[in-house]
Formats: C-alpha cells, sequence, structure tokens
C-alpha cells in the first residue's frame, strides 16, 4: 500500500549501525555490498541522520553516487537539540547533510528526537517554518519528526503541528505494552491524527535478535528455521499504517537474514501472532535496561562513561548469568571504545535529560559498579 504518494517496500535500511573497520571507520565495501543486495531486492528507503558520525558521507559513497536519485528514497533528520545555541545553528546541519550525502534533495526529513525538553529546541528557532520553506523550495519531499515519548505528548505536538505528515517511532514486540516506553500508545496516536508510521527499534538495538532462552525457545519451536531477529522485524511490518520498518544491519548476513522473509512479506498468519503473545509474556518475567544503544547520553556525559556499553554488559548478566562473558562485553564496549566505567559517574543527571528510553541511568550505574565491576 502506499503511503504519501510513494510505494515503499516494508524493510528500511537503517544507517545507524553500518559496519566498521578495525579502526572504528564505517567500511564501505561492505557497505556498498548491502546497499547492492538490498537495492536488487527491490528495497529502496534508507534512514541516516546528521547525528550519526559517518553515516551521510557513508551513503553517498555507497548509494549516491552510485545510483540514480530517482531510484531510491533518503531520510535524514535534524537533531536541533544537540550544541545548537541559534536557530542558524541548527539550520547548518541541513546544508551540511546536502553536502555529506550528495543528495540533491531528501525525500523524508525528519525533526529528530522529539520530546520533553528536546522540543523546546525546535519551537525556540521555529524548525516548524523553517522545514516547510525547505519543502517549498524542493529540498524536502515529505516532513515529519522522530519521537520518544509519551502519547500525551505526542498528541500535544501532532495538535499543534498537523502539516507534519509522517510519525517516526519506536515500535517493538517487547516495548508495545512497556509502560517505560508506550509503542502501542504513541503508534494509536499517530494513526488516529493520519499519520503514517516509520518504524524505529524494531530489533531493540540487536536485543530481540538474540533474546533469552525461554523466548527464543519459543520462537524456535514455532519456526526452527526462522531468525529471532525476523519474528521482530515482521511484528512491526505486519501493522497497518506503517511507511516502513528501518532494521540497522551491520553486515551481509543480517541483511540476506532480512531480505529472505521480507522481500514477500505478506502480513503474520494467526498461528504467528499467537507465537509472538507467548514471547511477549515471557519476556515480562525478564527485568532488563531497556536501552537501545542510541549513544545520546555519551554525547552529554562529562565524564565520558561508557553507558550503552555498561547496559549491554549488565543485561548480558541478566539474561544469560555468565558475568566472564558480561565482563567480556563491558571491556570491549567500554574500554575498548575509550571510554570510563560506571565506577566514574558523578550522577550529575545529565544523560537521563535526553535519554530516549527514560531510564534512570544513574541508579542502573550503580548496578552494574556494585553487581558487574567488584
Amino acid at each position: 500500500m502506499a503511503y504519501l504518494g510513494e510505494e515503499i517496500k516494508k524493510l528500511g535500511f537503517g544507517l545507524m549501525r553500518l559496519p566498521k573497520l578495525d579502526d572504528d571507520t564505517i567500511d564501505i565495501e561492505q557497505t556498498k555490498k548491502m546497499v547492492d543486495l538490498f537495492m536488487d531486492a527491490g528495497f529502496t528507503y534508507f534512514d541516516t541522520a546528521w547525528a550519526y558520525a559517518g553515516s551521510e558521507d557513508a551513503i553517498r559513497q555507497a548509494l549516491v553516487e552510485r545510483y540514480p536519485r530517482e531510484s531510491f528514497k533518503l531520510a535524514t533528520k535534524n537533531a536541533a537539540w544537540i550544541n545548537c545555541k541559534t536557530r542558524e545553528d541548527a539550520t547548518a546541519q541541513f546544508e551540511t547533510s546536502l553536502k555529506q550525502t550528495g543528495a540533491g534533495y531528501f525525500d523524508f526529513y525528519l525533526l529528530h528526537n522529539l520530546g520533553e525538553a528536546r522540543t523546546k529546541y525546535f519551537d525556540d528557532f521555529d524548525l516548524w517554518s523553517w522545514v516547510q520553506e525547505k519543502k517549498a523550495q524542493g529540498l524536502i519531499k515529505h516532513v515529519g519528526f522522530s519521537f520518544h515519548s509519551t502519547p500525551e505528548e505526542l498528541e500535544a505536538i501532532l495538535t499543534a503541528h498537523p502539516e507534519m505528515e509522517f510519525v517516526q517511532l519506536q515500535i517493538n514486540y517487547a516495548d508495545w505494552e512497556n509502560p517505560a516506553i508506550q509503542s502501542r500508545g504513541c503508534y494509536e496516536v499517530a494513526r488516529k491524527h493520519g499519520k503514517p508510521v516509520v518504524i524505529m527499534e524494531p530489533v531493540k538495538g540487536g536485543m530481540l535478535a538474540t533474546p533469552p532462552e525461554s523466548v527464543e525457545k519459543i520462537l524456535k519451536d514455532a519456526e526452527p528455521d526462522a531468525s529471532a531477529a525476523s519474528w521482530a522485524v515482521r511484528f512491526a511490518a505486519n501493522l497497518e499504517g506503517v511507511i516502513t520498518v528501518l532494521s540497522g544491519m551491520s553486515n551481509i548476513e543480517q541483511m540476506q537474514d532480512n531480505l529472505s522473509y521480507m522481500k514477500d512479506f505478506n502480513g503474520l498468519s494467526d498461528k504467528e501472532k499467537e507465537t509472538l503473545d507467548r514471547a511477549q509474556e515471557e519476556l515480562k518475567k525478564i527485568p532488563l535496561i531497556p536501552c537501545t544503544t542510541c549513544n545520546y547520553c555519551a554525547k552529554v556525559c562529562p565524564k565520558e562513561i561508557g553507558i550503552s556499553g555498561s547496559f549491554t554488559a549488565m543485561n548480558y548478566l541478566t539474561l544469560y548469568g555468565s558475568k566472564p562473558q558480561a565482563l567480556h562485553q563491558e571491556e570491549w564496549l567500554v574500554g575498548g571504545h575509550g571510554r570510563k566505567s560506571a565506577t566514574e559517574c558523578v550522577k550529575c543527571g545529565k544523560c537521563e535529560e535526553v535519554c530516549p528510553q527514560h531510564i534512570k541511568i544513574r541508579d542502573e550505574l550503580v548496578k552494574v559498579s556494585d553487581e558487574l565491576l567488584k
């Protein structure tokens, strides 16, 4: 089904977690191969952002310079809440994105990560009218925003700005009824306002690709040959009013897996829905830190603590009960990436102000220090 006059297949290539080389730069050659597989399978939607380090430059090399511009849809985002003191600071991100992508125009342009204190930047700089000016100039085809907050706040924004054409929401089967994320509530508000939805974090930052053993057993018993990630993406793609489902693919194997089940996806069967219902119930029994490794916290932490890496390690401990495995994760994801340990936290709270998942980060870092690092 077409939304906003665009025929787009239900799998989008999220460019936040592209493959890396040993020096931590993006692997352009592997990215090119992934782009080719994606395009050859008939998929066309690519999602990057000014705030994704190296991503816009990488997609210029892997996609824009190698394919006709009309053959793909490119989305990017404006994060006015990152180091912007004036309207000019914020709008400069657009020019940077145009230069880095070389795309000429953007099919989808998003005001990035609205919610809580972040929305004020877009209001104060009046980016609502500015983005409409860019649309009138032909530099943007469709205008929307990504959102991480409550259904009530989404209701207020959509009521104030009915000109927004679509909303990008975090939706996955683990967060559907999660009171901290309220995926279902936000989705229902968007649909009430008649806005189609782009879905992000369908695999919850990779966590649903390797779910707890009890959850994986439910999925494997139902479909022995299907990946756990496939269940997560299919759950999201099955919802009504969805433009596309973004999968942040990091290697060729993930791309091949996603293409294998999404190329001819026609919706979930009743049996598949029942399987996901059981998986959801099983997940509710396991208390995990709901971090999706967006790393917005890392941008504001004065002590440069590896917050997301610490939480990934802690979730490993919770899920698998293996302290050596969890410590190995902590050593690589924190120290191995030049970040400081959770023990360095000074409890300033800046991280919690920008966390899309509303995690009590300071409390969780204390647990990491006490339960994993001691």
